[in-house]
């Protein structure tokens, strides 16, 4: 299964680990999935773990913020989306994170961007919150267990 993870999932689990954002990374870390991320989705992560509030909680340096960077794009499939959607009119950067998941051929958006949500599945690509997918992957186990 491959998934496309919003910036605002990566950061917040950064800012709490014991939500349901970082029991998404848990399993992600697990292999439970695998991720799927765009160049643009990198830019943009950049900027949020810049942030003042951010930078305030995780007291990350540049240095550590290009690290992790890095680190990421080894992890995960980077791709670079040769189309542009305009899917999302109330917010037109949501449609880098579609383009994202077209490009990468994903199964699934997580999320916890409300435009984003309301949208609730593209070309197939199903959009759901950490927290849905937490359940959905929960009942994909009880399953395989049959």
């Amino acid at each position: 299964m491959i998934v496309v993870l919003d910036t605002n999932v990566i950061v917040s689990s950064l800012l709490s680990p014991a939500g349901p954002t970082a029991g998404v990374i848990r399993h992600w870390e697990a292999n439970d999935f695998d991720v799927v991320i765009s160049t643009h989705l990198l830019g943009e992560l950049e900027g949020a773990l810049g942030y003042p509030r951010v930078v305030k909680v995780l007291k990350l340096t540049q240095d550590e913020i290009s690290s992790f960077l890095k680190y990421l794009s080894t992890i995960t499939a980077v791709v670079g989306p040769e189309l542009r959607l305009a899917v999302n009119e109330k917010d037109p950067d949501d449609n880098r994170i579609l383009e994202c998941a077209v490009a990468g051929n994903a199964s699934y958006v997580i999320t916890g961007d409300k435009h984003l949500l309301e949208i609730k599945e593209y070309q197939g690509i199903v959009i759901l919150s950490p927290s849905g997918f937490l359940t959905l992957l929960e009942i994909e186990k009880k399953k395989s267990r049959k």
